[in-house]
C-alpha cells in the first residue's frame, strides 16, 4: 500500500512539523511495517518556477521535428540580466513591465505542442537540478540560445507522462490566480512524502488512507476523522434492482447516476494522488472509482446503464459460461465461482475484475456504481483459480468492512457529480451488513497475560479508540469487534490489539527463573560432545532442509525392499519436486558438496547432525478442533501415528584431506576419514565401535563396512559406488558415512563408562600375526583384546605384510600392545602372561605367531 502523507493528513490531525519519517515510525508502532518515506518533487532542487508564456514560433527541422521557439515570462526575479538580441527577440519588441522597472522574458527552445500563448507552465530555469542529476543551463540548440526549460510531468519526477508538458489550470486548487515566478512545486502542492508499506492479512483494512489515518491517530494520540460516515440503510430496491442467490454475498449497493459528462477531466489532485499511490489516471470514471478504492479501502465498480440487460445477479456460474474480463481475457469459469450477471450472463467476476460488455466508454452517461461485500475465501479461490490478481481481489482477500459499502458507494456518486456533473437519481440497498461477534474478557487479562501494569482505564481507551463498542462491567468489558476488524475474534486477539497500541516496547526485560533440574540430559551432552569433536577433526557442519524425493532415493540405488523407502508424503510441500520428508542424510549432503564442487571447492569434509523420518504406517492423524484441549486420548492417538524420527550423523569427504606442500605430497580424503570419524564419534561418546565387511547402497561393494556397537549395527561407512557419484555429480573416489547417533549414544553404559586414567606406568609389547588374507584386522584385534584380559589398555594395528617370508595367501599383522594397571606397576610376568595370553586367543581366528 502507497499512500502520501497530505492524504492521511485529510483524516489525522497530524501535527505541521510531522515528517514523512515519523509518520512512518508511528505506524510502526501501530503494528504495521513502513518499508520506505520518499519525497515527491525532493530530488529538484534550484529555480523551478510557474511561467507564462507569451508567445512562440513553430520552427520546421530538416529531421522532419517541428520546435518552437518560444518566450516566456518567468517573472521579474528570475529575468536575464541582458536582452536577448534583436534576431532572437522573435517579435518582443519591448520589455515587459514589473513592479520594480522592465524586464525581457526569456528564450526557450521546446519540442512539445500541447500549449498555448497564455498558459502557464513550469519552467526550469538555469542553475536548477532534475531527478537523475540532470542540470539545467543555457545552451545553444536548432539555432537559438535556450534560456532554461519547460518541463514534462516525467521530467520532474511527478509521473510517467512524457506526451506533453505541463500545462496548469487557470488558478490554482483554491481558485487563485498563479503568481508568475513562484516556487512552482509549492505553488502546485505537489510536494510530499509518499509511505510504502507491505500489508500482512490480518490487518486488511490498512489497504486504505481510512485505515491508515486512524492507525496513526491512535498512535499519534490526534484526532481522527472517518471519511466512511454513512450508516448503511436497510435493504430497499428504489434504484436498479438487484437479486442475492449466493450467500458468498451478503452485501450489494447498487447507485444510479444520470447526466454524467464522460469528456470531464480528472483533476489534477486526483492524479497526482494516484500517480504517487502507484495508479494510472485514464479516465475521471475510472479514477474516481480507484481513488475511492484507496480511500476508503471499498473496492467499486462502475456499469455502463445502458448495456446492462435485466437485474444484476449475485450468483455461482454454471457450467460452460464464459466471461471476457477487463484485461480482454476470455474465461472459462468453475462451478465456484461466484459472478455478477445480468440476462444475457456473467458479467463479472464477483472481487476480482468486471467484464467487457458492460465496461465505461466515451460516450457513457448513465452509471450504475456496485459497492458489495464478498466472502473472502471465495475470492481467493478464484483469484488463484484464474491466476488474476486484482486491486480488489487483494482487498476482499483479507476482509472488506462491510460497513464501507454504502458509504464509499456514496462517495463514488459525489465525486462523479461533482467533477462530472449529473445527479444521483436512485439507490438499491440488498442484504444487509453482518452482526459481529461479542466476546468477553476479564479486565485484568492484558496485564496478566503481557507482563506488565495496563489500568483497566487504559484497556477500555485503547480498544474503544480501536473502534471496539466496550461495554464496562468493572472486573470484565463485553466487546463487539468494528465491523472492519474481522481478526478480533478470541480474548487474546484482543489482548494482542492492547499489547501492540501501549506499545511493545514497554515490556519490562525479566529474566525468567530458572527451572529446577539437572541440566542438560545425558543424550544431550553426549550431541554437543560430538559436534565439538567433529568440527575440531576438521569437519564443517551444515544444515540441509529436510525434504526429500524419489528420485533421490533412485539415485542412492535403494531397491524397492529398502527401509529407508518407508517415507512420509507431505500434504503441503513446499515444492512439488521434494514432497517427501528424508529418511538419509546423504542426498541432502550430497547436494552441498557438489555445490561447493561446482563453485571450486575441491577439498570437501562436510558433516550434518539431523532428523530422519520412517513412517509408522498408512493410519491418518486425528484432525482436533481448536475451541478446547484435546483428550489425552486423542493426543496418544496423535503420538502413535507420528513418524519415527531418529537422529542421524552423516558425513562426506572429497579431494583431499590435506592439501599439497612443503612438506610432502597431498593426502587425499577418502574412507579412511570416514572411518576415523566414526571411530571418533564413538570415543566420544565412551563406546566401542566394531567394523564388519557388508554391502548396502549407496556405498560401492567391497569397499563399504557396517559400523556395530554391542552387536548392533547403528551405521556404514566407506567409499561410494561409481553409479551414485555420477548421479549426484560428486567428484570421483567420493567417500560418505551415516549412523545413526541415538542408537550410538544408547550402546553408552553410563557415567563412567569412559575408562579411568592411570598413573602408573605402561608395559609396550609389540606381537606379529600371520593370519588368512581373509580374516580382518577387527577380527584378530577383537580377539587380541578377549584374550589379553583387564590388563590390556590398547591394541592398536601399525603394520600389515606381504610377502617372504610370509607364505602366499596370507598376510602378517603387527600389533602394539600397551599393558597397565590401575593400582600397581606391573611385574614382567604379568605383561608376559597377558602377552601370551592375546596370543593365545588369537588362533581361535587362525592366527599364528610370525617366527621372523
Amino acid at each position: 500500500m502507497r499512500a502520501t502523507k497530505s492524504w492521511i493528513a485529510e483524516y489525522a490531525a497530524l501535527p505541521d512539523d510531522l515528517s514523512g519519517r515519523d509518520l512512518g515510525e508511528a505506524l510502526v508502532r501501530a503494528g504495521l511495517e513502513v518499508e520506505s518515506v520518499e519525497t515527491i518533487g525532493g530530488d529538484v532542487s534550484g529555480p523551478v518556477v510557474i511561467g507564462r508564456v507569451l508567445g512562440f514560433v513553430e520552427e520546421p527541422q530538416k529531421n522532419g521535428k517541428v520546435i518552437r521557439w518560444c518566450h516566456v515570462d518567468a517573472g521579474a526575479q528570475h529575468a536575464p540580466q541582458d536582452a536577448p538580441a534583436p534576431l532572437e527577440r522573435g517579435g518582443i519588441t519591448a520589455p515587459l513591465q514589473g513592479e520594480d522597472g522592465p524586464y525581457w522574458p526569456r528564450g526557450i527552445v521546446c519540442g512539445a505542442s500541447n500549449f498555448n500563448p497564455e498558459d502557464r507552465v513550469v519552467v526550469a530555469l538555469p542553475g536548477s537540478e532534475l531527478p537523475g542529476g540532470f542540470a539545467i543551463a543555457s545552451r545553444k540548440t536548432y539555432g537559438h540560445m535556450s534560456d532554461g526549460m519547460i518541463c514534462a510531468e516525467d521530467e520532474l519526477g511527478l509521473g510517467s507522462d512524457h506526451q506533453g508538458i505541463i500545462v496548469l489550470p487557470s488558478t490554482d486548487a483554491e481558485g487563485v490566480a498563479w503568481t508568475i515566478g513562484a516556487g512552482a512545486l509549492d505553488a502546485m502542492g505537489v510536494v510530499d512524502d509518499v509511505l510504502e508499506m507491505p500489508i500482512t492479512s490480518d490487518m486488511g483494512y490498512c489497504l486504505s488512507v481510512r485505515g491508515l489515518a486512524r492507525e496513526a491517530a491512535q498512535s499519534l494520540d490526534v484526532a481522527f476523522t472517518d471519511v466512511v460516515s454513512l450508516p448503511t440503510p436497510a435493504a430497499h430496491a428504489d434504484g436498479y434492482p438487484v437479486r442475492l442467490e449466493t450467500p458468498a454475498s451478503g452485501l450489494f449497493v447498487a447507485l444510479t447516476v444520470e447526466g454524467f459528462d464522460p469528456s470531464a477531466a480528472t483533476p489534477d489532485w486526483m492524479r497526482q494522488r494516484l500517480t504517487a499511490a502507484g495508479m494510472r489516471s485514464l479516465s475521471l470514471s475510472i479514477d474516481v472509482s480507484n481513488y475511492v478504492m484507496l480511500e476508503t479501502g471499498q473496492p467499486n465498480h462502475c456499469y455502463d446503464a445502458d448495456a446492462l440487460r435485466g437485474p444484476l445477479v449475485v450468483r455461482t456460474a454454471a457450467a460452460g459460461e464464459h466471461l471476457v474480463t477487463l484485461d480482454d481475457v476470455d474465461r472459462t469459469l468453475d462451478l465456484a465461482d461466484v459472478v455478477i450477471a445480468d440476462d444475457r450472463g456473467p458479467i463479472g467476476l464477483a472481487g476480482i475484475m468486471g467484464g467487457q460488455d458492460t465496461e465505461l466508454r466515451d460516450t457513457t452517461t448513465r452509471i450504475v456504481i456496485e459497492a458489495a461485500h464478498f466472502d473472502p475465501v471465495t475470492v481467493a479461490r478464484s483469484s488463484r483459480r484464474h491466476k488474476l490478481s486484482s486491486e480488489a481481489s487483494r482487498r476482499f482477500e483479507r476482509w472488506v468492512d462491510p460497513g464501507a459499502a454504502y458509504s464509499a458507494a456514496r462517495r463514488v456518486a459525489d465525486l462523479l457529480i461533482e467533477l462530472g456533473g449529473g445527479a444521483l437519481v436512485a439507490e438499491t440497498v440488498a442484504g444487509a451488513v453482518p452482526t459481529m461477534p461479542t466476546q468477553r474478557i476479564e479486565v485484568g487479562l492484558p496485564e496478566r497475560v503481557l507482563g506488565m501494569p495496563i489500568p483497566a482505564t487504559t484497556v477500555v481507551e485503547v480498544l474503544r479508540r480501536s473502534g471496539v463498542e466496550v461495554t464496562d462491567e468493572g472486573a470484565a468489558l463485553t466487546l463487539v469487534p468494528p465491523t472492519w476488524r474481522f481478526d478480533l475474534v478470541d480474548a487474546y486477539d484482543y489482548v494482542e490489539e492492547v499489547g501492540i497500541k501501549v506499545g511493545f516496547d514497554h515490556l519490562p526485560s525479566v529474566v525468567p527463573p530458572a527451572p529446577v533440574g539437572g541440566g542438560l540430559t545425558r543424550e544431550q551432552m553426549a550431541r554437543r560432545a560430538l559436534l565439538r569433536a567433529l568440527a575440531a577433526a576438521g569437519f564443517v557442519e551444515v544444515l540441509t532442509f529436510p525434504w526429500a524425493s524419489e528420485a533421490d532415493l533412485d539415485a542412492l540405488g535403494l531397491d524397492a525392499s529398502d527401509e529407508r523407502r518407508a517415507t512420509v508424503r507431505l500434504v503441503n510441500p513446499l515444492a512439488d519436486t521434494a514432497p517427501l520428508l528424508r529418511t538419509s542424510l546423504l542426498p541432502g549432503l550430497f547436494g552441498a558438496a557438489q555445490r561447493n564442487a561446482s563453485r571450486g571447492v575441491d577439498d570437501i569434509a562436510l558433516m550434518e547432525i539431523g532428523r530422519v523420518f520412517f513412517t509408522s504406517g498408512d493410519a491418518a492423524s486425528p484432525e482436533p478442533g481448536v475451541s478446547e484441549r484435546p483428550s489425552d486420548a486423542v493426543l496418544d492417538e496423535i503420538a502413535a501415528t507420528l513418524p519415527q524420527q531418529p537422529r542421524h550423523l552423516g558425513a562426506v569427504v572429497a579431494g583431499a584431506w590435506r592439501p599439497a606442500g612443503w612438506q610432502g605430497p597431498a593426502e587425499p580424503a577418502g574412507w579412511q576419514q570416514v572411518f576415523g570419524l566414526a571411530e571418533l564419534a564413538a570415543r566420544t561418546v565412551g563406546v566401542s565401535l566394531e567394523r564388519r565387511p557388508a554391502t548396502r547402497a549407496p556405498w560401492h561393494p567391497g569397499r563399504c563396512a557396517a559400523l556395530v556397537v554391542d552387536g548392533q549395527v547403528v551405521g556404514y561407512a566407506g567409499e561410494l559406488h561409481p553409479a551414485v557419484i555420477k548421479a549426484f555429480s560428486l567428484p570421483a573416489r567420493t567417500a560418505a558415512l551415516e549412523l545413526d547417533v541415538d542408537a550410538l549414544i544408547a550402546g553408552v553404559g553410563g557415567p563412567g563408562s569412559l575408562p579411568l586414567v592411570s598413573g602408573h606406568p605402561v608395559a609396550k609389547e609389540d606381537i606379529a600375526l600371520v593370519v588368512d588374507e581373509a580374516v580382518t584386522a577387527a577380527q584378530v584385534e577383537s580377539a587380541i583384546t578377549a584374550g589379553a584380559g583387564e590388563l590390556l589398555e590398547s591394541a592398536t594395528l601399525f603394520d600389515i605384510y606381504r610377502g617372504v617370508p610370509v607364505p602366499a595367501g596370507k598376510k602378517s599383522m603387527a600389533f602394539a600392545l600397551r599393558f597397565r594397571a590401575q593400582d600397581r606397576t606391573l611385574t614382567a610376568e604379568e605383561v608376559a602372561l597377558a602377552r601370551e595370553a592375546a596370543i593365545t586367543a588369537a588362533g581361535q581366528v587362525g592366527a599364528t605367531l610370525r617366527a621372523e
